[in-house]
């Protein structure tokens, strides 16, 4: 990373967007206290991701792009012990849940007989369950067909108009520029553009964020 300098405003959508090895991963787990960053201050609702790591913990969920999950749980047991890491079991956090997955009867089935696409929409079910204050997604439809990505691109829609506020990367741009009210191009370490995506398209006089990339990135 070469020095990034962001602010993400509360109840807003805001996408980090790059080729693969720009740094959105290396970002999006120093804001989550999984890596400690060599220099600088990263806060996150005024707590230091340093300092204060287990505050920002208790506000913020992180779903990266390659998440696992426990194969020997059901789906129920896995938004249980969501449920319990969160505060204890609390039916109706668990049947929002449920209902967000849209997995219905198969909540009952070992996580180990899901497809990738079922496994993606568990986990973001239980990224959004808790209500966190902050929701890192990295690649949030990765694995999902066309059908699924929509609802997916839905939900976000509606929890963020419910005042979560989201940092999403996707190399999607068209879900990029449908969901995000604001966007980054991060490449090598460095941020080389910053705005409202369709003030963007606008500045630059391009059609789509794809044509933005590669014209700022040139």
């Amino acid at each position: 990373m070469a020095g990034i300098d962001l602010r993400v405003h509360e109840g807003e959508v805001f996408g980090l967007i790059g080729p693969n090895g720009a740094g959105k991963t290396t970002c999006f787990r120093i804001v989550a206290t999984v890596l400690k960053p060599s220099r600088g201050e990263v806060r996150v609702f005024g707590h230091d991701v340093v300092a204060d790591p287990m505050s920002v913990r208790k506000i913020i969920s992180y779903l990266p792009e390659e998440a696992g999950v426990y194969r020997n749980l059901t789906g129920l047991d896995f938004l249980n012990l969501t449920s319990k890491l969160y505060g204890g079991v609390d039916n109706e956090r668990i049947r929002e849940g449920m209902e967000l997955s849209g997995l219905g009867d198969r909540m009952r089935d070992r996580l180990g007989t899901y497809s990738k696409g079922m496994r993606r929409r568990l986990l973001l079910a239980r990224s959004l369950m808790i209500h966190p204050r902050l929701a890192i997604l990295d690649e949030p439809t990765v694995g999902l067909d066309v059908e699924h990505a929509v609802y997916v691109r839905n939900i976000i829609k509606e929890y963020a108009r419910k005042g979560t506020t989201f940092l999403i990367s996707s190399h999607n741009m068209l879900e990029v520029e449908y969901l995000c009210t604001r966007v980054a191009f991060i490449d090598r370490g460095r941020i080389i553009e910053e705005g409202e995506p369709w003030k963007l398209l606008d500045e630059y006089g391009v059609e789509n964020l794809e044509e933005l990339f590669v014209k700022v990135r040139g």
